[in-house]
């Protein structure tokens, strides 16, 4: 893997309730990233986890801004850190 990578990624806005999470897998699985992405306690936010090429997770986030048509991404927040290799696919969680 060329430059591998782990980012974790909070989206706010109108994220829940819009397919925001299985648009983000369906996302992550075209670019062969790995990792999670889940609804948070406040309404409003997504959590993301993702790790896998650097240059795929930086074209994710770039889609994760967009989001679903009914989703109205407000913030993507970013912190990397070095890859783990502690995912096996990318899996939607509760």
């Amino acid at each position: 893997m060329i430059d591998p990578g782990n980012a974790l990624i909070t989206v706010t806005g109108h994220v829940q309730g819009v397919y925001y999470r299985a648009f983000t897998s369906r996302v992550a699985k075209s670019l062969g990233l790995r990792g999670y992405a889940k609804n948070l306690p406040r309404k409003n936010a997504v959590e993301v986890c993702v790790e896998g090429e650097k240059d795929k997770i930086e074209a994710f986030i770039e889609q994760l801004r967009e989001g679903p048509p009914e989703a109205f991404v407000e913030k993507v927040e970013t912190t990397w850190s070095t890859f783990t290799g502690q995912f096996n696919n990318f899996e939607v969680r509760s």
